[in-house]
């Protein structure tokens, strides 16, 4: 069964609206922050796995809107990038990047050493290091991408990729708040009473200078947003091509993504161009949300089924660094105090799952110990989009060797 363009969009809005209804019925979801789209791919692929199972048949999407909303959703990364909110972060954000990149390093590292030894490819080490847990569901989809479309194409990259980056979201939730807790206990923490926390319980957001953006959601800032999304992949997409003819290659949507830093930190100071900040943030998490719905749906389970063991493997001991990790470095190199065992829980949520599951780790520790606005700035902005880009950089040096 081919399902065309219409066909595959319907589809995937159907899996989202049953990722949600999902969701909100069951408490474990809401608890780990595992997405929408992935709930209802995930069940959409267990179901198409039964069928295989009985009738042998298969199902195929149109793969051209799922590769454009991932482009889409890089694209809206880029144009939300103001370096204006680098200058804000600090030093405290500059050594909490230079430790994201150490540990993308040691990620990659071990996830290559490990394949070799389990006699995998090495690109499943990479895969099963920063570019599900490290860079979520969206980078594993890009990623993928590129190594199916290689002179020697990884088959099962998407699958597997899925796989790892649910895996990490739910580890990632899990293993950061007794990380802190432990963290806390040694350095005789108290935890709240209840009236400290209730005059506590106002969220800190921290927003980032902004003079030339507007968050009014209407016509004319959805039609703008969606030239600027236009012009990104129209570019990035020229860019890849030319790039093609070199050693050094970027795929596609970190292009797109580039462009879009381009747009959003030149046209509004020079030009006054404003940037409507809602309207990327929305079209952005539509790309996103579609993208995951076709990538999850489309899941064949029954090829990675001889690849589970060994990556399920790598996934432990990962898991494990992980915890060394932020408990003997991040914890260290970001001070040794309050601030610093709260964003070394946001570093367990963001080096195995993503932004919103490092936001929740932080979240779950100041509820009961305090605020930490240092942490609330500094997680939200490295994981928006500072570390797509390290993240990118780094693996096109591991491929270039392995």
């Amino acid at each position: 069964m081919d399902f065309g363009i219409y066909e595959t969009l319907m589809l995937a809005c159907f899996v989202l609206l049953l990722g949600h209804f999902v969701v909100q019925k069951v408490n474990f979801f809401q608890k780990f922050n595992i997405p929408e789209p992935v709930v209802g791919g995930f069940i959409v692929a267990m179901v198409s796995w039964a069928a295989y199972s009985i009738s042998g048949k298969v199902f195929t999407i149109n793969e051209d809107i799922q590769q454009g909303m991932m482009f889409i959703f890089f694209s809206s990364i880029g144009l939300n990038a103001d370096f204006r909110t680098l200058l804000k972060g600090g030093k405290g954000l500059i050594i909490f990047l230079m430790v994201a990149a150490v540990f993308i390093i040691c990620q990659n590292s071990l996830g290559v050493a490990l394949a070799y030894l389990l006699e995998l490819d090495p690109r499943f080490g990479l895969i099963a290091g920063s570019i599900t847990l490290t860079g979520g569901h969206g980078t594993a989809g890009g990623w993928a991408d590129t190594f199916m479309a290689s002179a020697n194409p990884l088959i099962g990259a998407r699958d597997i990729g899925m796989a790892c980056a649910t895996f990490g979201l739910i580890l990632g939730g899990t293993i950061g708040g007794p990380l802190a807790y432990k963290l806390l206990r040694k350095n005789n923490y108290k935890e709240l009473s209840p009236e400290q926390i209730e005059e506590n319980d106002e969220t800190h957001e921290i927003s980032a200078p902004s003079v030339v953006t507007d968050k009014k959601v209407n016509y004319k800032s959805v039609m703008m947003t969606i030239t600027f999304l236009s012009i990104c992949l129209v570019v990035g997409q020229y860019l890849a091509d030319w790039n093609a003819q070199y050693v050094f290659k970027l795929p596609t949507f970190v292009w797109c993504l580039f462009i879009g830093v381009v747009i959003r930190n030149v046209l509004p100071h020079l030009f006054k161009v404003k940037m409507h900040d809602e309207s990327i943030e929305i079209l952005g998490n539509a790309g996103l949300s579609i993208f995951l719905a076709c990538a999850l749906m489309s899941l064949k389970m029954w090829t990675i089924t001889e690849l589970a063991l060994p990556v399920l493997l790598i996934l432990v001991v990962q898991v494990v660094m992980m915890l060394f990790f932020a408990y003997f470095i991040t914890y260290r190199a970001m001070g040794k105090d309050y601030d610093a065992i709260v964003l070394s829980a946001g570093h367990c949520g963001f080096g195995l799952g993503a932004t919103a599951t490092a936001v929740a780790n932080i979240q779950a520790v100041t509820s009961r110990f305090g605020p930490s606005p240092k942490a609330f700035l500094i997680i939200p902005m490295v994981g928006a989009f500072f570390i797509d880009i390290l993240n990118a950089l780094i693996l096109n040096v591991f491929i270039t060797f392995i």
